[in-house]
């Protein structure tokens, strides 16, 4: 009764409440088509380094007057290129010069904000996500980076797929890879910004993985990895609000242990990956 009566008198009666699950959706979709590529890239470090390194660009940007937006793509943008000058000029190796630069910006966002008393609270809840508090602006912007993303997406839909898939017959055939990879990254730190009020900086990467992670079990077929991870985190998004608002509790750690829960659930039960499929299988030749 309790769960009707959310979907049917607290979504009606309460625009907040309407905003964050527009909200969540919105992020659901984009987070679930994105991480696709960075799953199959073996790109999860990567991800998880751009969602920290966009903190200290926020602050920044907080302290002076202007968009987090901007402030949070070019923290991201600087921060992957950093990575990549670093392991093309030294002997170090992607995966530390990963945790070097992320840690790094991260740890200057932290610095920032301790640094600037009474503003703690407000930056906080881009570490950990307000999705409760999201305005219309915030909608727009989110739609915006969504258009942009996606768009992107389909359009050179046939240089990503190749270059991800098969990177050395990409270059190959023209395809400029490096050029492919950097508008990976900057696609990675708009939908980073895009979901800092609904999940926060610290559980992003969780939107990014999870979602695709669980598609990827169930399919072989990109297309369709491609639609279930949206799906996905469609569904943790609308679940994560209504458990938020039930119980109380954070509404971005909610949608994390929803998109956690569904991957689990393919884990343990999917069609041809599951482990229980796999116990049935041994067990029936054994």
């Amino acid at each position: 009764m309790e769960n009707i009566e959310f979907f049917i008198s607290s979504l009606k009666s309460y625009q907040y409440l309407q905003k964050a699950m527009i909200a969540g959706i919105l992020v659901g979709v984009i987070c679930g088509f994105i991480g696709c590529f960075i799953i199959l890239r073996g790109m999860a470090l990567m991800g998880d380094a751009i969602s920290h390194a966009v903190l200290p660009g926020v602050v920044i940007a907080y302290l002076l007057g202007f968009s987090f937006f901007i402030g949070a793509v070019i923290s991201g943008v600087i921060t992957a290129i950093g990575i990549g000058y670093i392991t093309q000029n030294s002997k170090i190796k992607d995966d530390s010069a990963i945790g070097i630069m992320f840690t790094a910006a991260f740890a200057l966002g932290i610095v920032l904000i301790t640094a600037q008393r009474g503003t703690e609270v407000h930056l906080w809840h881009i570490l950990f996500g307000n999705v409760l508090a999201v305005l219309r602006m915030d909608l727009w912007l989110t739609l915006s980076v969504g258009v942009v993303v996606i768009g992107i997406i389909l359009l050179f839909y046939r240089s990503f797929l190749l270059s991800t898939f098969d990177p050395v017959m990409a270059q190959a055939i023209g395809i400029p890879t490096k050029a492919i990879h950097y508008i990976l990254m900057l696609m990675l730190s708009l939908v980073t910004v895009a979901a800092l009020n609904t999940v926060g900086i610290v559980l992003v990467v969780a939107m990014l993985i999870t979602p695709g992670a669980t598609a990827y079990l169930l399919t072989d077929r990109f297309c369709i990895m491609l639609v279930l991870s949206a799906v996905f985190g469609v569904i943790s998004s609308i679940f994560g609000v209504y458990f938020s608002f039930i119980y109380d509790v954070a509404t971005g750690a909610s949608i994390v242990l929803v998109a956690s829960f569904l991957f689990a659930l393919a884990f343990l039960f999917g069609p041809k990956q599951g482990v229980v499929k796999k116990f049935d299988d041994w067990r029936q030749k054994a």
